[in-house]
C-alpha cells in the first residue's frame, strides 16, 4: 500500500509541475514571439517537458525499479493523456464525432512524432542537466519559432530565461522522487 501511495504522490507532483512548467514556457514564448503558432508551441512544449520530466523521475526512482516502471511511461504519455482529456471535453459538447475523431487521430500522429524527437534527444536514464537542456532546448526553440526572426534560437532562450524554468522543475521532480524512495526504504 505504501508503494501505491508514493506512486500516486509522485504522479500528482510531477504532473502538476509538468503542466505548470509547460504553461509558463508557453506563456513566455507566445508573449515574445508575435507570429508563433500557439498550437505548435503548446504541442512541442508539452512533449519536451513531459519527456524531460520522465527522465528526471527515472533517475530519481533508480533504486525503486517497480515504481519507475509504473511512473516513467505514464509521465512520458502526458501529452497523449492531455489530448484525450481535451478531446473528451469536446466529445461531450459536440454531436459530429467523426470530424472530431479524425482531428484526434491527426493530433495523435503529430504528438507521436514530436514525442519521438524529444525521446531521442533526451537520453533515457540520464538527468537532463542545465548544459543538456541548453543544447536541446535550442532545438525546441528552433522548431517552434517562425522563420526569419532576427535572433538565433539560443539568444531567444537566454533572453527569455527558459532553461532555468525547466531545470528548476526537473530538479524538484528528481528530489521529490528521491525523497519518496528514501521514505520507502525506511520501512
Amino acid at each position: 500500500m505504501r508503494l501505491i501511495t508514493q506512486a500516486a504522490r509522485i504522479a500528482t507532483f510531477a504532473t502538476t509541475g509538468a503542466l505548470s512548467t509547460t504553461q509558463d514556457l508557453i506563456g513566455r514564448v507566445l508573449e515574445s514571439i508575435e507570429m508563433a503558432d500557439p498550437e505548435l508551441v503548446a504541442e512541442e512544449t508539452l512533449c519536451l517537458v513531459a519527456t524531460a520530466t520522465a527522465r528526471a523521475a527515472e533517475v530519481g526512482l533508480r533504486e525503486q525499479t517497480e515504481l519507475a516502471q509504473a511512473l516513467v511511461p505514464a509521465l512520458q504519455a502526458l501529452p497523449f493523456t492531455y489530448r484525450d482529456y481535451l478531446l473528451g471535453g469536446m466529445l461531450l459538447s459536440q454531436e459530429d464525432r467523426t470530424l472530431l475523431e479524425a482531428t484526434g487521430q491527426e493530433v495523435y500522429g503529430r504528438l507521436q512524432r514530436k514525442q519521438a524527437f524529444y525521446e531521442a534527444h533526451l537520453p533515457a536514464g540520464q538527468f537532463p542537466g542545465e548544459r543538456l537542456l541548453t543544447e536541446k532546448m535550442a532545438l525546441w526553440m528552433g522548431r517552434i519559432s517562425p522563420p526569419g526572426l532576427p535572433e538565433l534560437p539560443q539568444e531567444r532562450m537566454e533572453r527569455l530565461a527558459l532553461v532555468p524554468v525547466l531545470h528548476t522543475h526537473l530538479r524538484l521532480v528528481l528530489q521529490f522522487c528521491r525523497q519518496a524512495v528514501a521514505t520507502l526504504q525506511e520501512g
